[in-house]
């Protein structure tokens, strides 16, 4: 089962193929980002999040996604220099994707599947919607948009101390 989430294809900000079994035994906090939304300063804290812990096997991924109130629309180079200029964002970043409808990743499809949203729903609402993926049993817990980054650190201190 977890197998299957970590041969998705992802495509790195810098062109670079990867498939999250790159990160093989590594927790994973799988966010979808916007440089344009009002949840935008939550990179610093998920940057913190990932020089908290990246050594104790942590590692934060952020998805750029132009779906909410087209609150993404730079490219690439673009959105790499925003984060890393405003707010030091060091952690893997990805290639803009769509996270809903038709077009959706493949990884944020099975993100929904193994953990839905309020009420069962499968859609994301905004951006800065959290995963937290544990690879060694499957399981993903899901956090909304409003859940600032420090607020997870209780769940993933648990992750990490098995």
């Amino acid at each position: 089962m977890a197998g299957s989430i970590l041969d998705i294809p992802c495509v790195t900000l810098g062109g670079e193929h990867k498939v999250l079994g790159d990160f093989a035994g590594k927790a994973l906090l799988v966010v979808n980002t916007a440089s344009q939304c009002g949840f935008t300063p939550q990179y610093k804290g998920l940057e913190q999040l990932w020089q908290q812990y990246r050594d104790r096997g942590l590692v934060v991924l952020g998805f750029p996604c132009n779906q909410f109130g087209q609150q993404e629309p730079g490219d690439s180079r673009e959105i790499a220099q925003f984060c890393e200029r405003n707010f030091g964002v060091s952690f893997p970043l990805f290639r803009k994707i769509d996270v809903n409808g038709p077009g959706a990743h493949p990884l944020f499809v099975e993100l929904k599947q193994r953990a839905p949203g309020l009420l069962g729903t499968q859609k994301i609402k905004w951006n800065f919607t959290k995963f937290l993926f544990d690879p060694a049993s499957g399981k993903v817990k899901r956090y909304g948009p409003t859940t600032k980054p420090q607020a997870l650190e209780a769940d993933i201190e648990r992750l990490l101390s098995r």
